[in-house]
């Protein structure tokens, strides 16, 4: 999947494989979780990441833009409140300089993809509040009660496949 940023650069959304696309996909999260939001490192880095699809949006140069991975089967049983025909969409994050460009969107859609690709019928996602409307764009309905997360607010959503 590929695209083009609203002042004309490019970008391509593929599903990260190796070493090199994996530590891409980490300073991303990075820079956008431990350092804008301070979320601590041990949360963020659960362990989860190599039983997950991971997605990498990068710029036409190779600058590593935005990431997301879906977790899905027995791993994520306690995500998806054990079925397995759910996926979990998970650990979203477009760098300061590619929001507001499609990046965030295009991730989304390519998590989907794969959940497809996978035989899965709903993505669930606990979105931070403030992203609920973005989500809400893309299909998604928000459900549960509010609830901390890392100390940032978060909601239960959901979108059917």
């Amino acid at each position: 999947m590929s695209g083009t940023g609203s002042d004309g650069f490019g970008y391509a959304i593929r599903i990260a494989a190796g070493p090199a696309d994996l530590e891409a996909c980490f300073a991303v999260r990075k820079e956008v979780f431990v350092v804008e939001q301070r979320v601590p490192e041990d949360l963020e880095y659960d362990g989860r990441d190599h039983d997950a699809v991971l997605v990498l949006a990068v710029r036409d140069d190779g600058l590593p833009l935005g990431t997301g991975r879906l977790l899905y089967g027995p791993g994520a049983a306690d995500k998806t409140g054990g079925n397995l025909s759910v996926g979990s969409l998970g650990r979203l994050a477009v760098g300061e300089a590619a929001r507001g460009r499609g990046v965030g969107a295009a991730l989304v859609r390519a998590v989907e993809d794969a959940a497809r690709e996978r035989g899965l019928a709903v993505v669930d996602l606990h979105a931070q509040s403030h992203a609920l409307g973005f989500y809400e764009r893309l299909g998604y309905e928000a459900y549960g009660p509010e609830f901390l997360d890392a100390g940032i607010d978060h909601r239960s959503m959901r979108r059917v496949l």
